[in-house]
């Protein structure tokens, strides 16, 4: 998972893991209706209540602390105190690009293992809590590591275990909440998410010289997170064996016709580049504070707390309101295009950002307008999910939207400052030109209002 969150960025967030495009990303694909249910699979029409709702919270919480620490700033921390900051950029892009592409082959797949997973625990509780141990371990790896090789390849194994298990984690939204709560589900998830990149941070604040806990506490919390959700998540095995798949059925796990299901082609492309553009952002955003607000790493960790602080009290007042009133309104287009419009304003006026203070202005705006996507965006997609049997490989294609561009910022980002004056406002450009163009990708979308 990359994120996303991030990633905010909220891979979405997250993360290109098939769990979230289960639930979140194959919602543009389809016929642009809710599906036709299966015998196996009809969709839930029975609300969910507050154990879910607490346990589904939580996992995303404890998921994010454990997988965006290390991309908004343990990474960062970790990479300088093996290659030196003269070298860190480089291989901080190497390391996370390597890392998201991992993620974007590993949602899908995850995504259709789980769909097909025939355990008496359910098909999502053993990938949940598999995925989050085995993430933990991989952190271990990270964390010990002395050079750049073994840095590559601990973040690739992670980026693999997060997605397995965010796959099946995002697929139980499709699995258990009915229409009615979408938009209300999925703004909690988008809160939640940037909940978990704000207390990663606070997390990385006090073990900047102690690389174990830095990377350990925060995969700790990951493991509880899967394991309460899972003891409250009501998992109903399969009860049929799926059939035999060939390869070219396997093949088809990472596609979905955009000609059959032209609004989920649109949703994907406008997903894409609002996570390209803020990745772009996120990924650099260490440096370009040390290099041109002239910060320590301890103040440009303290910074982009606060910072991050300000832009999760926005999102999360924000967020949830719009969740309710798009449900309430039954309308999701004009949140999604206004949002990423917004998001895309949000990214220019870095260019005018010399002090600190002025960056927490932007983070109140882009706040609000990340605020408004993902509580809006993730129940868009959900109603149009092409097959409940297939969720979570159909989100996992959608999640290639989130993976993807976090493989590619690091490198896109590392090109664009290139240069002996790191040309950071370059960057920031480029990064809302791309988000604009996903705002106008939204509009084509006919069959969701």
């Amino acid at each position: 998972m990359s994120s996303g969150t991030p990633l905010h960025p909220l891979s979405p967030p997250t993360p290109d893991s098939p769990g979230l495009s289960a639930s979140v990303v194959t919602s543009g694909i389809p016929g642009h209706e809710r599906p036709v249910p299966t015998s196996e699979h009809a969709p839930p029409t029975e609300p969910v209540r507050a154990p879910f709702m607490v346990g589904f919270a939580f996992a995303q919480l404890a998921l994010f602390i454990a997988l965006l620490g290390p991309v908004m700033v343990s990474m960062a921390i970790k990479v300088i105190r093996v290659v030196g900051p003269e070298n860190a950029t480089t291989a901080q892009g190497l390391i996370l690009g390597v890392g998201a592409f991992a993620a974007l082959l590993a949602n899908p797949i995850f995504g259709r293992l789980s769909d097909r997973t025939m355990s008496r625990f359910g098909r999502r509780r053993p990938w949940m809590v598999g995925g989050s141990l085995a993430l933990a371990a991989c952190l271990l790896l990270i964390a010990l590591a002395d050079n750049v090789p073994t840095l590559v390849v601990g973040w690739f194994l992670a980026q693999l275990a997060a997605n397995a298990c965010f796959a099946a984690y995002l697929a139980t939204i499709a699995d258990q909440v009915p229409k009615s709560q979408t938009a209300r589900i999925s703004a909690l998830a988008g809160v939640m998410q940037n909940v978990g990149i704000l207390a990663s941070i606070w997390v990385a604040g006090l073990f900047t010289t102690a690389m174990v806990p830095l990377f350990m506490v925060p995969a700790a919390i990951g493991v509880l997170g899967m394991l309460v959700f899972s003891l409250v998540l009501k998992d109903t095995p399969l009860t049929h064996r799926p059939g035999p798949l060939n390869l070219r059925a396997w093949a088809n796990t990472f596609w979905i016709d955009p000609r059959q299901h032209p609004d989920f082609a649109w949703a994907w492309w406008s997903r894409f580049l609002l996570t390209l553009g803020s990745f772009l952002f996120s990924t650099f955003r260490f440096f370009w504070m040390k290099d041109n607000l002239g910060l320590s790493d301890k103040q440009a960790t303290d910074t982009i707390f606060t910072g991050v602080l300000i832009y999760t009290v926005v999102l999360v007042v924000v967020g949830q309101l719009a969740g309710i009133v798009s449900d309430r309104l039954a309308r999701r287009k004009v949140f999604v295009f206004a949002s990423t419009a917004l998001f895309a304003v949000g990214l220019g006026l870095l260019t005018q950002v010399t002090t600190v203070g002025g960056f927490y202005l932007v983070e109140v705006l882009l706040g609000a307008a990340f605020g408004i996507y993902m509580g809006v965006d993730l129940a868009l997609v959900i109603e149009v999910l092409p097959n409940p049997d297939d969720a979570a490989k159909d989100l996992g294609v959608f999640n290639i939207a989130n993976a993807g561009p976090q493989s590619v910022a690091p490198f896109l980002g590392a090109l664009l400052i290139a240069g002996p004056a790191l040309d950071y406002d370059r960057l920031y450009i480029v990064a809302a030109l791309l988000v604009f163009v996903g705002a106008l990708a939204i509009i084509p979308v006919k069959k969701v209002k």
